[in-house]
């Protein structure tokens, strides 16, 4: 790989913005579907008491589904939220998306500034969408570093979120990147084995 590791990880992003393959609201309802059903099915979803989730861009995987379910089943249920006095993203804890979240930074809903915030370092479970992911967990993002930062206290599981053609891509990894414990894609699910065991 040529350039600087910022220089190759741009190229990739606008590869794989460009390498994206169209898909309908169905085709992307059902995909996501069967991300929800795969990460369900895990241990580290099963034990987490805890968790982050994202609200998904047109790009990503839709987890909405799950986040009723885990409601439901009595999980502590978190999104982003932005803080724009640090420059970064706190976990606020929702109990309803609809009446708890509102816009925000990016056009990206996330909770009100009544929702609880979390302390990241006791997050059982942070699910993260990327741009791509290499063969050893290593995620790419959208080049702003915001999750490289909320992720960095967390010592719960880390769980990339991507769609198939995002997964075992080459690409720099530096100093500020986090690995993820596992991956989940619409077709496989991964672990790394290398992540915390919640108990």
């Amino acid at each position: 790989m040529s350039g600087s590791p910022a220089e190759t990880k741009s190229a990739l992003r606008r590869r794989m913005r460009a390498q994206r393959p169209p898909r309908t609201a169905e085709e992307r309802g059902r995909l996501s579907a069967l991300v929800c059903e795969r990460l369900s099915e895990q241990v580290v979803w099963s034990r987490a008491g805890s968790v982050l989730f994202y609200f998904a861009l047109a790009d990503e995987l839709d987890l909405s589904a799950l986040v009723e379910d885990a409601l439901k089943a009595g999980k502590t249920v978190a999104l982003p939220r932005y803080d724009p006095e640090r420059d970064l993203y706190l976990a606020a804890a929702i109990l309803d998306p609809a009446r708890d979240c509102r816009g925000g930074r990016f056009g990206i809903r996330e909770p009100g500034a009544d929702c609880a915030i979390l302390p990241l370092n006791q997050l059982d479970l942070v699910l993260v969408p990327g741009v791509a992911f290499d063969r050893c967990g290593y995620r790419l993002g959208r080049g702003k570093g915001f999750y490289d930062r909320l992720l960095e206290p967390v010592r719960g599981i880390k769980c990339g979120v991507a769609w198939d053609h995002q997964v075992d891509l080459a690409f720099p990894v530096e100093p500020h990147d986090v690995p993820m414990d596992c991956i989940v894609t619409p077709a496989i699910w991964r672990s790394f084995g290398t992540g915390p065991v919640l108990r």
